[in-house]
């Protein structure tokens, strides 16, 4: 009798953790990180990118840093550089134009799954410029055997040296092709994220931001998905 009452509990506990795993994966939590910078680790998540790899004057770096008051830890990533409208002399590359830099995730293994959710939310200290905040997904809106992600892009404008938590709707961020806006309608996928940047025009924006070459400065505490409906 010992041994099928053990039998018959070992059941009910494994019945037990059976609902509980099926509950919690049909309602994920309200919010999930997908990027805190709070140690240097973080760095290695991200590599950094400019004009300047097509002959471009423009120049960005990436750290972590004492994140002070405002920050939800003591440190906070900082990106920051200088755009520059310049071309090196003699270089063969013909660019549209110059002036900007990001920094873009390194891809993930596999896939973040973002389908529970509806915005991307960003605790940020700005500059008072324009930054572009882009989603990027497996490629399934343009040619198939396309090598390039897709890419979603939207507006982030931060008033200067002011921690602020950005808020946006997944369903905000336009389809992008090389930084032009794709016209047609189409809808991202957010359940197959590969990636995700951040960069800065010297050029473009909204109106009342600050544009033009100099330096830009932006700190990052945190980047998370949030459920809001």
């Amino acid at each position: 009798m010992s041994r099928l009452r053990a039998l018959w509990q070992a059941s009910v506990n494994a019945t037990k953790r059976a609902i509980v795993w099926n509950s919690e994966d049909l309602i994920p939590p309200s919010e999930k990180y997908i990027f805190n910078f709070n140690s240097k680790d973080e760095l290695k998540r991200w590599h950094l990118y400019s004009d300047s790899e097509y002959g471009g004057l423009s120049s960005a770096s990436l750290e972590i840093t004492d994140g002070g008051a405002g920050g939800d830890t003591s440190s906070t990533g900082l990106f920051s550089g200088n755009l520059s409208l310049d071309m090196y002399e003699g270089s063969t590359w013909k660019i549209r134009r110059s002036g900007f830099c990001g920094m873009r995730s390194k891809k993930f293994n596999g896939f973040i799954d973002l389908d529970a959710y509806d915005t991307i939310a960003m605790k940020l200290k700005g500059d008072g410029r324009c930054y572009i905040s882009t989603i990027y997904t497996e490629n399934w809106v343009n040619s198939p055997g396309q090598q390039e992600d897709n890419s979603w892009q939207a507006f982030v404008y931060l008033p200067q040296d002011r921690w602020q938590i950005m808020k946006i709707p997944l369903d905000s961020y336009l389809p992008t092709w090389r930084g032009n806006v794709i016209e047609a309608k189409m809808e991202m996928n957010p359940a197959r994220v590969v990636g995700m940047s951040l960069s800065v025009n010297a050029e473009g924006g909204v109106p009342g931001a600050k544009t033009g070459p100099g330096d830009f400065r932006l700190e990052v505490d945190w980047i998370k998905a949030l459920r809001t409906l």
